[in-house]
């Protein structure tokens, strides 16, 4: 059975580094909406070239066309056994659409990392990223990129204040995700205020149990 998987969490939960983790252990590609975009403006795709024409006057990709970027992505056959998505759906309209996407393509499993904002806080405030690449890095990755090699930098938008702004948008705009997936039986919460590896062991367990799930709990905690 494909283990589909979609991560959810607010910056600094660590959802990244999860689901980078879990497609490395289970052999499936982890998807993020930002390497996927830049890969579609690079290649020049059609999407990728209304992508550049809304990122160059400054305003956000609409969902269209990031639900077109996705669905193109998903067709590619490195996914036939699976995936795990980081940054989409970031609306209800995406996910609606990634729904029919996945007909006939095995269950959906939504994962969301809940910390509290305390601890966000100071996980963002000490986060860094590599200064060649601009990849976040992942904990494990001590003194360089684990990606290119680059030297790690502290990320210029992490200050307190900025943080706290991003968070706000996250709850306002993402949360209604949560709401649209929390009654099904594939959807799972995680406390990501645990160790790294407590977390991913957490998450492997709920991932396969609700890839297999048929019954009609709301919610698993983990």
């Amino acid at each position: 059975m494909a283990l589909n998987v979609v991560m959810l969490g607010p910056p600094g939960a660590g959802k990244g580094t999860q689901a980078e983790r879990f497609a490395r252990t289970h052999g499936v590609p982890k998807i993020s909406t930002g390497d996927i975009l830049r890969d579609s403006v690079n290649t020049g795709t059609e999407l990728g070239r209304l992508a550049r024409k809304t990122m160059d006057a400054g305003e956000l990709v609409g969902d269209d066309v990031m639900i077109g970027i996705v669905g193109e992505r998903l067709e590619r056959p490195d996914t036939r056994a699976g995936f795990v998505l980081d940054g989409f759906p970031r609306t209800v309209p995406q996910a609606t659409a990634l729904d029919t996407i996945m007909k006939g393509r095995g269950p959906l499993v939504v994962v969301d990392i809940v910390v509290p904002e305390d601890v966000l806080l100071r996980r963002l405030a000490a986060r860094r990223i590599c200064g060649t690449c601009g990849v976040n890095a992942l904990i494990e990755w001590t003194a360089a990129c684990g990606i290119c090699g680059g030297a790690l930098v502290t990320r210029t938008d992490d200050g307190v204040e900025i943080v706290r702004g991003r968070l706000k948008v996250y709850h306002h705009s993402t949360r209604p995700i949560v709401e649209f997936y929390s009654g099904r039986p594939t959807f799972r919460v995680i406390d990501g205020n645990q160790p790294p590896d407590v977390v991913t062991s957490s998450m492997d367990r709920a991932i396969c149990e609700a890839s297999s799930a048929h019954g009609s709990t709301k919610e698993v905690r983990l």
